[in-house]
């Protein structure tokens, strides 16, 4: 079954325009990432999840036409059956449109998603149909010299109230993975 993806309607917006995509390709290219999973960032996508109880986690580096997640935890057994009874499996790549992430680059500030049903601009993603995906939470990896690396996020099949502390929280760990990622030129395992 294909999928069409959503028009704009109204105020509706379409996947934001990524301008900074072919400059941080090069970047992550030069520093090792966004190409292959990374056993250091899918502990860290873990970790996020155990944290925050959330059943998906990840170290997302978008390119100039996808996404990337070079560090991913998703649940053994997917939270969401289909009427054909199959399961969906979120995997390392998605098209740019899918996912709230490139809204979160786009803007270079966190985003917090308690209901995306309660927001007519995110609701028609495809992810909520797609896997469930109701809640979501991401902030930027903005580097030393100001580029978006990417992002942190966690997402949900339920809504969740993630308020302020979930905000600040998840600032924090993308803060704590740059760092990481241009402190000491290796990823430490988490």
């Amino acid at each position: 079954m294909s999928y069409d993806p959503p028009r704009p309607a109204g105020r509706l917006l379409l996947t934001p325009e990524d301008k900074e995509a072919p400059a941080r390709a090069r970047r992550l290219r030069g520093m090792g990432l966004g190409e292959r999973p990374e056993p250091a960032l899918d502990a860290f996508a873990q970790r996020l999840a155990q944290l925050t109880g959330a059943p998906y986690a990840m170290v997302n580096f978008p390119g100039e036409q996808g996404q990337f997640y070079a560090g991913l935890c998703v649940p053994a057994v997917s939270p969401v059956v289909r009427s054909d009874g199959t399961s969906p499996r979120l995997g390392r790549a998605l098209p740019r449109d899918h996912g709230f992430c490139p809204h979160v680059v786009a803007r270079r500030k966190a985003l917090v998603l308690e209901d995306v049903g309660d927001y007519p601009r995110f609701a028609g993603n495809p992810v909520v149909d797609e896997f469930g995906i109701r809640s979501y939470l991401g902030a930027p990896l903005i580097d030393g010299t100001g580029l978006v690396l990417g992002t942190v996020s966690v997402a949900d099949v339920g809504p969740r109230p993630w308020g302020r502390t979930g905000l600040t929280a998840i600032k924090e760990h993308a803060a704590e993975l740059v760092a990481e990622l241009e402190g000491s030129g290796g990823l430490l395992p988490w």
